[in-house]
């Protein structure tokens, strides 16, 4: 399968590059580039793309509000952000960017999106269905002091709601992040992530212990530096064993 792709950056030498890697990877028809996010519109609008790789900055344009736009249309292509930016990463992932991959780009990183766009890519006659399913994220944004960071969802052992809030914890940090539990638990591999409680998210692989409570609930331990305790729900329980196979 080869991917149409349009490359948008208003530097060229980073077009450049950008363009070596792919022609290296394969699979990758680089179809148009653009310098602005005007002409990165107007190409969109005219050419069926599979994927565009989108900077950032642009002068007089935003990436992100060209990323609206494009989810905005009939039958988008894949969104790759590339850029030297880490905090633009939540706004990016929130309009259904694949993957934010930040400058000097790694060759492996690239190669890994280009896969797993090829793994999305359906048949234009089901585009419509698929455009309705959002992404599996790989990672997700947090803050932390003042700081986007983009977690692996490995490092995270649960998140939970808190008021309006979301925290996500790691082994040794918590973070806050913009997603609800809803979003997480639609956006995370079922097979690793599991709505244990209305108000926590456990990754399976993170259970140290699992404790009988009371009338039907459980407790969880996790491997994490606090052994934090959450609860599982009566409702949840035997989900949760059968996924267990306890």
């Amino acid at each position: 399968m080869t991917l149409k792709a349009l490359i948008v950056d208003d530097e060229y030498p980073a077009r450049e590059e950008l363009r070596y890697l792919l022609t290296r990877i394969g699979d990758v028809e680089i179809v148009g580039e653009a310098a602005s996010g005007k002409e990165a519109l107007a190409l969109i609008g005219a050419l069926d793309y599979d994927v565009v790789f989108l900077d950032i900055n642009f002068p007089n344009s935003n990436g992100i509000e060209v990323g609206e736009k494009i989810k905005e249309m009939d039958a988008p292509p894949f969104i790759v952000y590339i850029t030297a930016y880490e905090q633009y990463a939540l706004k990016a992932f929130e309009v259904n960017a694949v993957d934010y991959i930040l400058k000097p780009i790694e060759e492996e990183k690239l190669s890994k999106t280009i896969e797993k766009i090829k793994k999305l890519k359906v048949p234009a006659a089901s585009k419509a269905v698929f455009e309705q399913t959002p992404v599996k994220l790989e990672r997700i944004s947090v803050e932390f002091n003042g700081r986007i960071l983009l977690l692996d969802i490995n490092e995270i052992f649960y998140a939970y709601s808190e008021g309006s809030y979301v925290f996500v914890r790691t082994f040794d940090n918590e973070y806050i992040t913009k997603y609800t539990l809803n979003s997480l638990e639609e956006r995370l591999d079922p097979k690793l992530f599991f709505r244990c409680h209305r108000s926590y998210l456990v990754n399976l692989s993170k259970i140290k212990e699992i404790t009988p409570f009371f009338q039907g609930t459980y407790n969880i331990r996790l491997a994490d530096s606090k052994n934090s305790e959450i609860p599982v729900s009566r409702r949840q329980a035997k989900g949760l064993k059968k996924l267990l196979e306890i």
